[in-house]
């Protein structure tokens, strides 16, 4: 079965990137925001939704006049079961569209290059999560991959009927599941030329170390990034296969 994904982006240099080929067997329909066009409706979407990155924050509406409707559709894809994924600022955007908080430059300060994400409990038995942290050595809060991440801002408080399925040791809500949608803090997708182009953008992170710490564990990096990639085309591949009127 073809299902297809729209994928909504709104920075020039925060692309599909690796989900392009891992979703390679899906039809997808790439919304470019950030040139003017518009967001769709909720009926328009096909099989799944998929918010990627940028450089503005979840409140940018002046800088980025789409991001309203965006938050507001991801409110209503994560209520009406359509399988939806929001990446950094996409996370942040479900968080803030369901009832959640996103602190614009948090104290802690960016996050940035490869981070230690830490699995709660509760991600053993979530759909998208739980095939990848099933995998994994350990038990309960003790299970953890490497992620690729650069962000300044960060989810601070969970929408009420969120669930809290990882974190780092730098910033708690690394990922989080509302209703039929999930969202990840890091970069699952992201390879190196696009984590470097993050890198010297952002001018406040040590671009060389960044690279370092990412070629030192590219092959994990791929492998569960790609893990996470089947996962959600799975879900979608589920919701499509339903009965309209399931």
């Amino acid at each position: 079965m073809t299902v297809r994904l729209t994928v909504v982006q709104s920075s020039p240099d925060v692309p599909l990137d690796r989900f392009a080929g891992w979703w390679s067997s899906a039809d997808l329909t790439l919304v470019r925001a950030d040139l003017g066009e518009p967001v769709p409706a909720l009926g328009a979407l096909g099989d799944g939704l998929v918010v990627l990155g940028g450089h503005m924050n979840a409140y940018d509406d002046e800088a980025a006049d789409w991001l309203p409707v965006l938050r507001s559709l991801l409110a209503d894809a994560a209520r009406s079961g359509v399988p939806t994924l929001g990446v950094c600022l996409g996370a942040q955007l479900l968080a803030v569209a369901t009832g959640g908080r996103v602190q614009v430059s948090p104290p802690p300060g960016p996050e940035a290059g490869v981070v230690d994400i830490w699995w709660r409990p509760e991600a053993a038995s979530d759909a998208l999560v739980g095939p990848l942290v099933a995998g994994l050595p350990g038990a309960g809060d003790r299970k953890v991959t490497a992620q690729p991440t650069l962000h300044s801002d960060a989810v601070v408080d969970l929408p009420a009927d969120g669930v809290w399925l990882a974190s780092s040791n730098q910033y708690p809500y690394q990922a989080f599941r509302v209703g039929s949608a999930w969202g990840v803090q890091f970069h699952p997708e992201a390879s190196t030329t696009t984590l470097r182009d993050w890198a010297v953008w952002d001018g406040t992170v040590n671009t060389d170390a960044v690279l370092a710490d990412y070629a030192a564990r590219e092959e994990e990096l791929v492998a569960t990034g790609s893990v996470l990639a089947e996962s959600f085309l799975t879900l979608v591949r589920e919701r499509a296969a339903q009965p309209v009127d399931a």
